[in-house]
């Protein structure tokens, strides 16, 4: 990867963001900023450059689901590819992440290689 990435990290626990930012700082990607929730998430994907969201689907105020459907509506954003974060590996919701256009799904907690596959795939996939 040439360009750095800047990546938004959405979830409602702090400590949740600051593992997912230090696990992609060691893969490489040392540039991240943080969101509590949908509704503050699009704020800022809206007013800043953002290349990529890692965002948790059980959030209040806005969930992860909501907020990929209004990345994916917003022609500004619908390129981004959203990685969705859950504590919960139900199929119901890997196939609607999926089918509402989320670039990948990954289960906590989750490891620095699963993330780093996780990310690998996604680029691939997106010719990054």
């Amino acid at each position: 990867m040439s360009t750095p990435m800047k990546f938004l990290i959405v979830d409602d626990f702090s400590t949740m963001r600051r593992i997912v930012r230090n696990l992609l700082k060691e893969i490489g990607h040392a540039d991240a900023d943080e969101a509590e929730d949908g509704v503050a998430a699009l704020a800022k994907l809206r007013n800043g450059v953002f290349n990529f969201v890692v965002s948790d689907i059980n959030m209040p105020n806005m969930n992860g689901f909501e907020l990929l459907a209004e990345i994916k509506k917003d022609e500004k954003l619908k390129h981004l590819p959203v990685l969705m974060v859950t504590a919960e590996a139900r199929k119901e919701d890997i196939v609607m992440a999926a089918q509402n256009g989320a670039a990948g799904y990954i289960v906590k907690p989750f490891t620095k290689a699963t993330l780093e596959d996780k990310l690998a795939n996604i680029f691939k996939k997106l010719g990054i």
